[in-house]
């Protein structure tokens, strides 16, 4: 049975410090969660935990989602700062683009971005530069594409109901 997985591409082995004048190395992390869509219970416990220890931080962060709405009273009761997550939905904006350009601002702890494909080797390098940038976590929110394969009916032959009245 397969649930989720994780992939994770390190820009350094340290995760994203706050910044001070005597720090100068720069620090990133852009990760990919393949997530269930019939099991969301599981991402909130793999993700979660993450989210609120990045809460603790000055910064912001940036949820880039395709279609649905974060409620506030699901946000207040997983522990999430209110005041500290930012939103932007719909299908109109260039999720890849967005999340280069959040990143490399510097002012997001983390950027979750919804990619349903696979990136480029070039895409991957321009989140990991921008993460590096921002010292940011880049995380890449991914359906599993063997879950949507097996929900979808099988191409086939179709016979007409005539010929069988």
């Amino acid at each position: 049975m397969r649930t989720h997985s994780m992939k994770s591409h390190s820009v350094n082995s340290r995760f994203p410090q706050p910044r001070s004048s005597s720090h100068s190395e720069a620090t990133g992390l852009i990760s990919e969660l393949i997530y269930s869509e019939n099991q969301p219970g599981m991402t909130q416990m793999l993700l979660l935990p993450l989210l609120q220890q990045l809460g603790t931080q000055s910064r912001w962060q940036l949820w880039l989602t395709p279609q649905q709405k974060l409620s506030r009273s699901w946000l207040a009761r997983s522990g999430l700062p209110l005041n500290k997550v930012m939103q932007v939905q719909g299908q109109a904006i260039n999720t890849l683009e967005a999340m280069i350009k959040a990143l490399q601002t510097g002012n997001y702890s983390v950027v979750l971005g919804w990619l349903p494909e696979e990136l480029t080797e070039e895409d991957r390098r321009r989140l990991h530069d921008a993460a590096l940038s921002g010292q940011a976590l880049g995380l890449i929110m991914r359906p599993d594409p063997v879950e949507i394969v097996a929900c979808r009916p099988f191409n086939g032959l179709k016979i007409q109901s005539s010929l069988y009245h």
